[in-house]
């Protein structure tokens, strides 16, 4: 190809991506309802946008790499402290009943549905065992099921993608080697595996913490100190023994995860856009590689094949693996509604085919347009029908808001108190063990650990955060921790604002979400507070003449006006939304919303003020 032909295909495949992306974003649906395709099309009509003929031999190794740094990304987010008990039992056995339950009977429908020989079809059975993280973590954000459910399926097709990509590999030769190995041998090949697998995750583990522990990279150095770690690591590996470098990856963001004294640098963000630039390239560049001509007499039969493994074998293998456990039915049934195939099965299939093709193997040519359809439609399938699934068996979780308050001061405490009795799950978060008593008092829940450290590190406990509302009497704090914390919640982030004679370094000069209006800030609650002023609900319906005081049990209507020096912080919507007044904006009151207060009176929990 000439540099003109690499240029347009490149700038070609790098636009796609991308846009394809924004515009599933604008439509709503999973980016590989798009990508797929996006990339097929791109592939059958534009001639330079062939990744085999732009890269040549490097395609397979650099897509073998690219998947590594997608699988260190998602060990990152894996919490070992949350997979205990059942939930630890059901992603274990999801593991193993569901590679071994899967590969045999795709085995055995693949080889007359698809015509292909025996050994074809026991490679593409391997193939299709595999999940990933990198298509059932989208699919799972717009369906936004229940905590536990999301960490089950979100384990199972992360540890499931490098346990798929070593038995690929093993299918693959022991194919090509045309004897097929005695189960003795397959099984100590697949253990040598594993083992090169784990050594190099844990020479990569502690590489990663010499760099991140002794020399402390600032957070731009260590972030690509972590990049080029996944990346040198799992070549290695790689060289080694084929697809060894995919565990050796997840190794590592597991270790870098849960180790203690790893100080990793908060750039959670950087890895995040990595990685869905990857993950486009990826699609694309896969889709393009399959043509029209081979799907002609493949399409079919692989959509046969792929209504078997969502009808017949996930279900299967959901209730198996779930047997004994205390998941509800609802739980059991999502679960097995939830197998989408992925970038791993679609970056095995372009790999191993192209090499039994160039063996002679009956029936290999069709094992990546097969593959290919079968990604189509299960991420198809499941995109446009698991939300409706997820409500029908009550398994989403509930669509009111969950507040995180930062802050322990006892005003902070009552407002979180006040928005409880509203009917809202609330969630707070407190540095001084003081405070954190407090809280623990007030009977709300109280999020664990650090707090910065579990946005950034993408723990669990920001997970189901509808809004963070930063109420600390630290303005620098509130200011750096909404730049933190912004993107790392489903959510906005608020902060007080800071007093108009602060002389912090940081708040007066970042904007954001400013909460209230310029004179509510900390010192004002506090005084105020001193005062007697209270936080408490109201219910918005009933009449209140303007200038009557507020008392408990009286209610506001819209349109009335507050006693002065009372003023309204949030209204609390009878669909359980919550919508803080803002820096120049107010909310309308509704009938059957409840209007949070700071107004004299008794405080949320009942009690009069001091």
């Amino acid at each position: 190809m000439t540099t003109d032909q690499v240029l347009i295909g490149v700038g070609l495949i790098l636009v796609l991506a991308v846009g394809s992306q924004v515009l599933a974003g604008r439509l709503r649906v999973p980016a590989l309802i798009v990508l797929l395709p996006v990339g097929f099309a791109a592939g059958a009509l534009i001639d330079d946008v062939g990744p085999e003929e732009l890269l040549g031999a490097a395609f397979s190794p650099l897509v073998s790499l690219a998947v590594a740094v997608i699988l260190y990304d998602a060990g990152l987010g894996l919490d070992l402290a949350r997979l205990k008990g059942h939930t630890r039992r059901v992603v274990v056995r999801l593991i193993w009943i569901g590679v071994l339950v899967t590969g045999l009977l795709g085995t055995l429908l693949a080889a007359p549905l698809l015509g292909m020989s025996a050994r074809a079809a026991v490679m593409i059975g391997a193939i299709l065992v595999v999940s990933g993280p990198t298509v059932v973590g989208p699919l799972l954000g717009f369906v936004r099921p229940k905590d536990r459910l999301q960490r089950i399926l979100i384990w199972e097709g992360s540890l499931i993608d490098p346990v798929g990509g070593v038995l690929g590999a093993l299918v693959f030769h022991a194919v090509v080697a045309s004897a097929g190995h005695h189960l003795g041998g397959g099984t100590a090949q697949f253990l040598a595996s594993v083992g090169i697998g784990a050594a190099g995750g844990a020479v990569g583990s502690a590489l990663l913490w010499a760099l991140l522990r002794v020399l402390r990279l600032s957070e731009v150095l260590g972030t690509t100190a972590q990049l080029a770690s996944v990346v040198g690591v799992a070549a290695l590996c790689d060289v080694l023994r084929d697809d060894t470098g995919l565990i050796a990856a997840v190794v590592m963001g597991l270790a870098v995860a849960n180790l203690p004294g790893m100080d990793v640098p908060a750039r959670r963000p950087f890895f995040e856009t990595l990685v869905s630039l990857i993950l486009g390239l990826l699609f694309i560049s896969i889709s393009a590689t399959v043509t029209p001509h081979s799907l002609r007499h493949v399409w079919l039969p692989a959509l046969g094949l792929a209504a078997f493994l969502v009808l017949v074998v996930r279900p299967l293998v959901a209730v198996v693996s779930t047997l004994g456990t205390d998941l509800t039915r609802g739980e059991r049934g999502f679960i097995g509604w939830m197998a989408p195939r992925g970038i791993v099965a679609a970056a095995t299939a372009s790999t191993f085919s192209a090499g039994l093709v160039a063996e002679g193997i009956g029936g290999a040519s069709k094992i990546l347009p097969a593959v290919f359809v079968v990604i189509v439609a299960t991420v198809t399938l499941y995109g446009l029908t698991a939300s409706a699934v997820a409500r029908r068996l009550g398994v989403v979780r509930p669509s009111r808001s969950r507040p995180l308050l930062v802050g322990g001061d006892p005003w902070v405490v009552d407002l979180g108190v006040a928005l409880k009795a509203a009917g809202l799950e609330v969630l707070m978060w407190a540095g001084e063990e003081e405070q954190r008593e407090r809280v623990r008092q007030a009977g709300i829940e109280l999020a664990p650990g650090e707090l910065l450290g579990a946005a950034t590190g993408g723990a669990a406990e920001l997970e189901g955060i509808t809004a963070v509302y930063l109420l600390t009497a630290e303005d620098d704090f509130n200011a750096l921790a909404a730049v933190v914390l912004r993107g790392s919640v489903e959510g906005t982030v608020h902060r007080l604002n800071a007093p108009a004679d602060s002389h912090g370094v940081v708040a007066p000069f970042i904007g954001g979400e400013v909460l209230f209006g310029a004179d509510l800030t900390w010192p004002t609650f506090s005084r105020r507070y001193e005062e007697g002023a209270a936080v408490l609900g109201q219910p918005v319906g009933d009449a209140l003449r303007p200038g009557d005081a507020l008392r408990p049990g009286d209610a506001l209507r819209p349109g009335d006006a507050l006693r002065p020096g009372g003023d309204l912080l949030f209204l609390v919507r009878r669909d359980g939304r919550l919508d803080p007044v803002m820096g120049g904006s107010t909310p309308l009151p509704r009938p059957g919303d409840t209007a949070v207060l700071l107004a004299p009176g008794r405080r949320a929990d009942g009690s009069p003020p001091e």
